[in-house]
């Protein structure tokens, strides 16, 4: 019985830590879900969860651009700067965990599991060392105004990882190999 109350203990923990530091509505996800598969009934999950990226990309390159922002303004100082950059890379991260808990959904998987757990906090990480990329155009001492499009770039670039990895991750699809280091590893179909 005390590992019952344990697992559901942290259960409630882990739901108040994403809803108030990320402000993560499970509803929200639902909604967004049901909408996508009245809309489109025919398609499959994998076909569903690539509109749900498509409409995602512009809006991290935004974010991402937006983000870096205060670093540009004359004047701003550090702190303020900071605040920008843990504001937008909190919303990002929002996105970025509102479109895995999606996928998931799409998949049949349920988005209340303890195992989703680890599945967001890789979407925490990917999305923290993504907002620092732009920084490098400091350190490298380049136009700062090249860290608006690097920002945007970078942002829209982790969304789309982000979709395709957790579509392989919950379609249980294999990775093909390729030659090429630099083309998009493709799924193999289900046998």
């Amino acid at each position: 019985m005390a590992d019952k109350t344990e697992v559901s203990q942290q259960s409630i923990l882990t739901d108040q830590f994403f809803y108030f530091f990320f402000r993560l509505r499970k509803n929200r996800v639902r909604k967004v879900v049901d909408a996508v598969n009245e809309a489109f009934p025919d398609e499959t999950p994998q076909q569903k969860a690539r509109r749900l990226i498509e409409a995602q990309i512009p809006l991290s390159f935004l974010g991402g651009t937006l983000m870096h922002l205060p670093a540009l303004i004359p004047g701003v100082g550090q702190a303020l700067q900071f605040l920008g950059l843990v504001g937008g890379a909190s919303v990002i991260t929002r996105m970025h965990l509102y479109l895995v808990l999606e996928i998931a959904l799409l998949h049949g998987k349920d988005i209340d599991d303890a195992a989703r757990v680890p599945e967001m906090a890789a979407v925490v990480a990917a999305t923290g060392l993504a907002a620092g990329v732009p920084l490098l155009t400091q350190v490298l001492d380049v136009n700062p105004l090249y860290s608006l499009p690097a920002a945007g770039l970078t942002a829209s670039g982790v969304s789309k990882l982000i979709g395709e990895s957790a579509i392989r991750f919950y379609s249980g699809a294999k990775l093909e190999l390729s030659a090429s280091p630099l083309s998009t590893p493709q799924p193999v179909p289900a046998q």
